[in-house]
Protein backbone atom coordinates (compact mmCIF):
# COMPACT_ATOMS: atom_id res chain seq x y z
CA UNK A 1 0.00 0.00 0.00
CA UNK A 2 2.99 2.32 1.19
CA UNK A 3 4.24 1.89 -2.75
CA UNK A 4 1.14 2.84 -4.47
CA UNK A 5 0.83 5.70 -1.96
CA UNK A 6 3.99 7.34 -2.93
CA UNK A 7 3.12 6.55 -6.23
CA UNK A 8 -0.23 8.87 -6.13
CA UNK A 9 1.25 11.16 -3.82
CA UNK A 10 0.92 14.93 -4.64
CA UNK A 11 -0.03 14.05 -8.49
CA UNK A 12 -4.06 15.09 -9.01
CA UNK A 13 -4.81 12.14 -11.45
CA UNK A 14 -3.12 8.83 -11.81
CA UNK A 15 -4.25 5.77 -13.70
CA UNK A 16 -2.92 2.14 -13.17
CA UNK A 17 -3.25 0.61 -16.33
CA UNK A 18 -1.76 -2.17 -18.54
CA UNK A 19 -0.34 -1.72 -21.76
CA UNK A 20 -2.30 -4.82 -23.33
CA UNK A 21 -5.92 -3.92 -21.69
CA UNK A 22 -8.78 -2.36 -23.27
CA UNK A 23 -10.17 -1.31 -20.49
CA UNK A 24 -7.28 0.40 -19.03
CA UNK A 25 -6.70 2.30 -23.34
CA UNK A 26 -10.61 3.50 -23.17
CA UNK A 27 -10.44 5.05 -19.26
CA UNK A 28 -7.24 6.68 -20.53
CA UNK A 29 -8.86 8.15 -23.66
CA UNK A 30 -11.86 9.09 -21.55
CA UNK A 31 -10.13 11.11 -19.16
CA UNK A 32 -7.78 12.88 -21.72
CA UNK A 33 -11.16 13.84 -23.67
CA UNK A 34 -11.48 15.95 -20.46
CA UNK A 35 -8.36 17.74 -20.75
CA UNK A 36 -6.54 15.50 -17.96
CA UNK A 37 -3.15 15.11 -18.13
CA UNK A 38 -2.79 11.67 -16.07
CA UNK A 39 0.11 10.37 -14.47
CA UNK A 40 -0.11 6.71 -15.93
CA UNK A 41 2.02 3.62 -14.86
CA UNK A 42 1.62 0.58 -17.08
CA UNK A 43 2.02 -2.07 -14.46
CA UNK A 44 2.95 -4.71 -17.15
CA UNK A 45 6.19 -2.84 -17.89
CA UNK A 46 7.16 -2.03 -14.26
CA UNK A 47 9.30 -4.33 -12.12
CA UNK A 48 7.35 -4.50 -9.11
CA UNK A 49 4.18 -4.32 -11.47
CA UNK A 50 2.91 -7.36 -10.04
CA UNK A 51 3.10 -6.31 -6.15
CA UNK A 52 1.21 -2.78 -7.20
CA UNK A 53 -1.12 -5.31 -8.69
CA UNK A 54 -1.92 -6.97 -5.64
CA UNK A 55 -1.49 -3.54 -3.55
CA UNK A 56 -4.70 -2.55 -5.74
CA UNK A 57 -6.69 -5.55 -5.38
CA UNK A 58 -6.48 -5.00 -1.69
CA UNK A 59 -7.95 -1.92 -2.19
CA UNK A 60 -11.02 -2.92 -3.79
CA UNK A 61 -9.87 -3.32 -7.61
CA UNK A 62 -11.64 -6.07 -9.53
CA UNK A 63 -10.02 -6.28 -11.57
CA UNK A 64 -6.64 -4.04 -10.51
CA UNK A 65 -6.69 -2.28 -13.75
CA UNK A 66 -7.29 0.32 -14.60
CA UNK A 67 -7.33 1.82 -10.91
CA UNK A 68 -8.36 5.59 -11.12
CA UNK A 69 -6.91 7.61 -7.93
CA UNK A 70 -8.09 11.64 -8.14
CA UNK A 71 -6.61 13.76 -5.56
CA UNK A 72 -5.15 10.94 -3.91
CA UNK A 73 -8.18 9.23 -3.22
CA UNK A 74 -8.98 5.96 -5.11
CA UNK A 75 -11.68 5.80 -7.05
CA UNK A 76 -12.36 2.35 -8.67
CA UNK A 77 -12.06 1.38 -12.26
CA UNK A 78 -13.79 1.80 -15.33
CA UNK A 79 -17.23 1.29 -14.03
CA UNK A 80 -17.04 3.92 -11.15
CA UNK A 81 -15.58 6.36 -13.40
CA UNK A 82 -18.38 6.54 -16.42
CA UNK A 83 -21.23 5.84 -13.12
CA UNK A 84 -19.11 9.51 -11.45
CA UNK A 85 -19.88 10.96 -15.47
CA UNK A 86 -23.38 10.28 -15.75
CA UNK A 87 -24.10 11.61 -12.41
CA UNK A 88 -22.40 14.98 -13.13
CA UNK A 89 -20.01 14.27 -10.08
CA UNK A 90 -16.39 13.15 -12.62
CA UNK A 91 -15.85 17.01 -13.38
CA UNK A 92 -15.82 18.05 -10.29
CA UNK A 93 -13.67 15.49 -8.59
CA UNK A 94 -11.14 16.54 -11.34
CA UNK A 95 -11.53 20.50 -11.10
CA UNK A 96 -11.12 19.67 -7.56
CA UNK A 97 -7.87 17.92 -7.47
CA UNK A 98 -6.71 20.27 -9.90
CA UNK A 99 -6.32 17.65 -12.96
CA UNK A 100 -8.44 20.07 -15.00
CA UNK A 101 -8.60 23.49 -14.34
CA UNK A 102 -11.91 24.72 -16.76
CA UNK A 103 -14.72 22.43 -18.35
CA UNK A 104 -16.82 23.70 -21.65
CA UNK A 105 -19.60 20.82 -21.85
CA UNK A 106 -21.29 22.32 -24.82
Amino acid sequence: MDMVARLVNEKPLVIFSKSSCCMSHSTKTFLYDFGANPTVYEVDQMPNGQQIERALQQLGGRPSVPAVFIGQQFIGGTNTVMSLHVQNKLVPLLIRAKAIWIWNDK
